[in-house]
């Protein structure tokens, strides 16, 4: 009888600084029918302490001390176990979310009680000194879509947009999900892409998805915590695998293949040129055979046959430039672009980053 409408799950590990506004624009919500799972993945500084401040004032906060570090994946695991709501929904705790998020999306979904609900996000990227150096919005245009066919033909639309990826711009049925079993991959060995593997499970045979024309979510991206400038040497092989899982669903669907290989060729182009761009970081400790190796071993790839001569550049000049090089096949002028690259990335940071948000 008492069943929340929404879960929210918040997993959180040295978030002190930021988990208190987190925990405030989740409690300043306009629709008051939810629970927020707080997990503390074994936090060392004051996470826990602060998420149980707010836990003693709201008896809608329950908090989840994990005695062990183990990941987000995990936390999100748990939170999926522990969760009560008819909905779920995810939400990083160095992030924001405007107060009318889940108003909107409990509408749409008294129009259209769809099995997901997908909205649009505010990139906000900082800089080392925690300056706020400029915005993004990226949003899904306005459709309740009630069947199969319908949701299939947006998914690789979403892709593009790169807003398929991510969990907690979804409000997902609870569900459909236990029913489903899925769980997010451990985070320690599928960096970058354990979130799309996920959302590719959730959504391969659902009937029904609400996209809402919004942008309630803020994500924080930090130059000096951001994944992105870690060195992660399995970067190529997990987005070469993310490229193929969305290429196999994609033909598992067989919605209209040719649209499927001009967008999947032109985000493959992309990956390879970031791969190709990160092994001339020292941290790669990569030869210039190396180098050269590597990338020939890619134009040999069946997947970059398969996918990248078809591929397409809607928006982004750079990327524009990358597919008609690697088109090419040619290892030189492709290694000397994304040594441009590199050179741009390591020294005008800020300036890679607009170019890359306007891909």
């Amino acid at each position: 009888m008492n069943r929340p409408f929404f879960s929210v799950v918040m997993p959180a590990y040295q978030a002190e600084k930021y988990l208190g506004a987190a925990i405030e624009s989740i409690q300043k919500q306009s629709f008051e029918n939810w629970e927020l799972l707080v997990i503390d993945d074994c936090s060392k500084d004051k996470t826990l302490e602060i998420a149980r401040s707010y836990e003693e004032k709201d008896g809608r906060i329950h908090v989840i001390h994990r005695e062990q570090n183990q990941g987000v994946s995990e936390a999100r695991n748990l939170g999926i176990t522990k969760a009560q709501g008819r909905y779920l929904w995810f939400v990083d705790a160095d992030d924001t979310v405007e107060e009318s998020i889940l108003s909107q999306v409990y509408q749409s979904l008294q129009e259209n009680p769809a099995k997901l609900v997908v909205f649009g996000l505010v990139e906000e990227y900082y800089s080392q000194d925690g300056k706020l150096e400029y915005k993004n919005t990226r949003k899904p245009p306005h459709m309740l879509l009630k069947t199969e066919r319908d949701v299939r033909k947006q998914i690789i639309l979403l892709e593009q947009q790169t807003l398929y990826g991510y969990p907690w711009n979804k409000v997902y049925d609870l569900i459909h999900m236990k029913n489903l079993g899925i769980r997010f991959e451990d985070y320690r060995k599928t960096k970058f892409i354990e979130d799309i593997l996920f959302n590719i499970e959730f959504c391969m045979d659902i009937e029904s998805m609400n996209l809402l024309n919004i942008a309630p979510y803020h994500y924080a991206k930090r130059a000096n915590e951001s994944l992105t400038n870690e060195f992660v040497p399995e970067y190529y092989r997990l987005h070469r695998r993310r490229i193929e899982t969305l290429w196999k669903q994609q033909k598992y669907w067989k919605i209209d293949m040719q649209r499927s290989r001009k967008i999947l060729g032109g985000l493959y182009c992309r990956y390879i040129l970031s791969a190709l761009e990160r092994n001339y970081d020292k941290r790669a400790q990569i030869s210039f055979r190396e180098r050269r190796r590597f990338c020939r071993q890619i134009f040999a790839d069946s997947l970059f046959l398969e996918l990248v001569p078809y591929g397409k550049a809607e928006d982004s000049f750079m990327l524009k430039i990358a597919l008609k090089l690697m088109k090419t096949k040619n290892v030189t002028l492709n290694l000397l672009f994304a040594y441009c690259i590199h050179l741009v990335r390591s020294r005008l940071p800020i300036l890679y980053s607009r170019v890359k948000s306007g891909r």
